[in-house]
C-alpha cells in the first residue's frame, strides 16, 4: 500500500499495489498531483529508497512537489504511521484473508469507513510547552 495523508481534510488517499517500486510511487504521486492541480504539495516521506529515485526526484522537481524526508528512524514524526496502525488494527489483526484480493478489499472498506468520518489535522502537541512562545529555545 502507497498513501497519503491530507492534513487539511484528514483523508486518506492510497493505492494497493503487487509491488511498492518507484514506478508505483511516481504513479501514486501523479494522481495526487492530478487531485491537486497548481497546488504546490509537500509530501512528508521516510527514507524508503523508492522515494530517492532519480526520476522520482526528476518528476517531483519540475511538477511543484516537495518530498520532505524525516530523519532516519524518526518515521513516528510523521502523522500517517498512526493511521498505518489503525489500518492493521481494524482491517488485519485477528484476520486470515484467503487471498491478497479479499485483504485488500477489508483495507479498502476500512479507509472507506475512516474518510467518512475524517477531520482536518489541525492539533499538533497540543499541551507541548514548545509551542508557548516564552519556550527557551537551547541550541546544542
Amino acid at each position: 500500500m502507497i498513501a497519503a495523508l491530507d492534513l487539511t481534510t484528514g483523508k486518506l488517499h492510497y493505492r494497493i499495489r503487487d509491488r511498492k517500486r518507484w514506478r508505483e510511487l511516481l504513479s501514486f504521486l501523479k494522481t495526487l498531483r492530478a487531485r491537486w492541480p497548481g497546488e504546490h504539495l509537500y509530501l512528508i516521506c521516510d527514507n524508503f529508497s523508492p522515494h530517492k529515485h532519480p526520476e522520482v526526484q526528476a518528476w517531483c522537481a519540475t511538477n511543484q512537489v516537495d518530498l520532505v524526508f524525516l530523519p532516519t528512524y524518526a518515521s513516528w514524526l510523521n502523522r500517517i504511521e498512526a493511521e498505518f496502525a489503525a489500518v492493521r488494527y481494524f482491517a488485519l489483526n485477528g484476520t486470515d484473508h484467503r487471498s491478497h484480493a479479499e485483504q485488500d478489499s477489508a483495507i479498502g472498506s476500512y479507509i472507506r469507513w475512516r474518510n467518512q468520518r475524517a477531520r482536518p489535522k489541525t492539533e499538533f502537541a497540543i499541551g507541548s510547552k514548545i509551542r508557548h512562545p516564552d519556550y527557551p529555545f537551547k541550541a546544542a
